[in-house]
């Protein structure tokens, strides 16, 4: 099969490998362009629980003085895969649900331990801080890093995309959904998806490119990406 990976090279090159070693043809797209942000100088270690939305969170966070064994909450595996990387060792993961990993905060983390500290992207799909406000978490968010839309495709691209429609395209966020549908529409891509299966995470995503007609729409979690090949 001829699959399309749509995110930043560091983010899909596993995935590539390993689609190319089980014999399938595979482009790479990135639609979002990762750029890190100066953020407040403080002393994290004033914190009694770190969370993290994102890999790219922690990717562009300076982790060097944080204490590792500090209460860690993850959105989902991609992103836990990197806090263990970094070395922290007391580890909360959620299934790359927001909603999910508030309520595993609200589980295991006593708001009388101490105050949360929120680790996250310049845009939320979810807004994490407030709610966990609400249930009266004191929490300080902190930007590291901000998303910025690929705007170019290359000719060259362009004409092996259209000698090749890719039977599979991957979409991660609904950032990405929008980015992908603009540059689609940018370079009049719109109408050579009817039998290509679109894979989202989330139907925030999805629902961004339902006005172009695909074959099928999956939705997945991260992680379930080589077992949505047998699915179609």
């Amino acid at each position: 099969m001829h699959i399309l990976l749509t995110r930043p090279l560091e983010d899909s090159q596993e995935l590539i490998l390993r689609f190319k070693s089980l014999g399938h043809q595979v482009s790479h797209l990135p639609v979002m362009n990762i750029e890190k942000k100066d953020y407040e100088n403080i002393n994290l270690n004033e914190f009694k629980g770190i969370i993290f939305t994102s890999a790219n969170a922690i990717k562009n966070l300076d982790v060097s003085k944080i204490n590792k064994n500090i209460f860690c909450f993850c959105v989902g595996e991609a992103t836990e895969k990197i806090v263990k990387e970094k070395g922290f060792q007391n580890i909360f993961t959620a299934s790359g649900n927001v909603a999910n990993l508030k309520e595993i905060i609200l589980q295991n983390f006593d708001q009388k331990i101490g105050n949360l500290v929120y680790i996250s992207g310049e845009i939320i799909s979810y807004d994490l801080d407030s709610e966990l406000k609400k249930e009266g978490y004191t929490i300080k968010r902190i930007i590291t890093y901000k998303v910025n839309s690929n705007q170019i495709l290359s000719d060259e691209f362009i004409k092996e995309l259209k000698s090749s429609i890719p039977e599979i395209v991957f979409i991660y966020s609904e950032n990405s959904a929008r980015s992908y549908l603009n540059l689609l529409k940018k370079y009049n891509l719109l109408d050579i998806w009817m039998e290509t299966n679109l894979m989202c995470l989330g139907e925030k995503a999805s629902s961004v490119l339902n006005e172009i007609k695909w074959k099928k729409i999956f939705l997945f979690n991260p992680g379930e990406e080589e077992y949505l090949l047998y699915k179609i």
